[in-house]
């Protein structure tokens, strides 16, 4: 392992200014997102969706540092018979892989999930090593219900996993991105998010240093502390803001070089005003950036509807959105700039 350069890789990911496209969708995922605009999802639209996002040119050298792809597209060629993971790499940004298999139930914790793709991941992080890929990506999932869950287990469990991955990324001269999401599905308010997340972070941390990760050849991307779907009162901007900035100096090593967060389900401006908050706080140990998948792609998405002449709005789309979170990674986002024709 050469942990120089998985760091030269970790702060190019998290380059000031910029963000991380999350282009991994599953491909049941994807068809649910086509689906909601009538395109059918097959091999050949989702090349040429991807491709779409990748050839944005002003987006793409811009506003974006690196893309997580999903096993199908980092193998795939464009139509012109490039590879798309080469688009990727001539744009100047970082390409990377998602690794993780799924959840599947956990045993005797009913209601709570344990990621799965452990198995041969050596196997396949030497692959994607071969294929281009520079960082991976791994999801653990952790929900909110009632005082029960989530349980010790499951926080462990899942911990514990993210850890086995990282080390085995960073062994194979891949950088991880560690994603340990708390969901924001339920009813519970901001004050249990932050401590269900605080007791997340503290358990993943713990498990990194048990396996030897190297703290500075790695990614962060948590959730936000923010109040659930159904919570009848939601947190404002500046609370959610304050909240967050204050749980990660609380448990994130100022060795980490840099913090990307998911959108986890929030609205496109509302992920942005987020992150531009925090980041108007200052004095912090990491950079604040982006790592968001629906939250930069459903205007482009909507834009596109599946036709090739809509190509050119579906790229306005995207470069609008990029460019809006680019700056939310400066603290220069203004509600204003969102008025703007994309």
């Amino acid at each position: 392992m050469n942990l120089s350069e998985l760091n030269k890789v970790a702060l190019a990911m998290v380059t000031p200014g910029k963000g991380i496209l999350a282009a991994d969708e599953s491909s049941g995922t994807i068809k649910k997102r086509f689906d909601a605009i009538k395109v059918d999802s097959t091999e050949e639209t989702r090349r040429d969706y991807r491709e779409m996002l990748f050839r944005s040119t002003e987006a793409m050298s811009k506003y974006i540092s690196a893309v997580i792809l999903y096993d199908e597209t980092i193998w795939q060629n464009a139509k012109d018979g490039t590879p798309l993971i080469k688009l990727i790499e001539q744009a100047g940004a970082v390409p990377g892989i998602k690794v993780d298999e799924g959840t599947q139930g956990l045993p005797a914790c009913p209601g709570e999930l344990v990621t799965v793709g452990l198995d041969k991941l050596a196997e396949r992080l030497k692959k994607y090593y071969e294929r281009g890929a520079r960082f991976a990506k791994w999801r653990a999932v952790i929900d909110i219900a009632g005082r029960d869950i989530p349980s010790a287990t499951a926080i462990h469990v899942n911990a514990h996993a993210l850890a086995r991955y990282a080390a085995l990324c960073q062994a194979a001269q891949i950088v991880p991105i560690v994603e340990p999401e708390v969901l924001m599905d339920g009813d519970h308010d901001i004050n249990r998010c932050y401590d269900v997340t605080e007791r997340v972070l503290n358990e993943v941390f713990r498990e990194l240093r048990l396996q030897r990760v190297e703290l500075e050849g790695m990614v962060l991307k948590p959730n936000m502390a923010v109040s659930g779907k159904k919570c009848p009162k939601q947190a404002s901007v500046e609370e959610v803001a304050e909240k967050t900035v204050r749980l990660l100096k609380a448990c994130v090593p100022a060795a980490v070089p840099g913090i990307a967060f998911l959108s986890g389900g929030q609205s496109d401006e509302e992920a942005t005003a987020h992150l531009n908050a925090m980041n108007r706080l200052g004095h912090l140990p990491w950079p604040l950036t982006f790592s968001y998948g629906r939250a930069l792609q459903a205007a482009p998405q909507k834009a596109w509807s599946g036709r090739p002449e809509n190509v050119p709005a579906g790229q306005r789309a995207f470069t609008h959105r990029a460019h809006m979170n680019a700056l939310a990674s400066k603290g220069e986002w203004a509600t204003e700039l969102e008025k703007k024709a994309a």
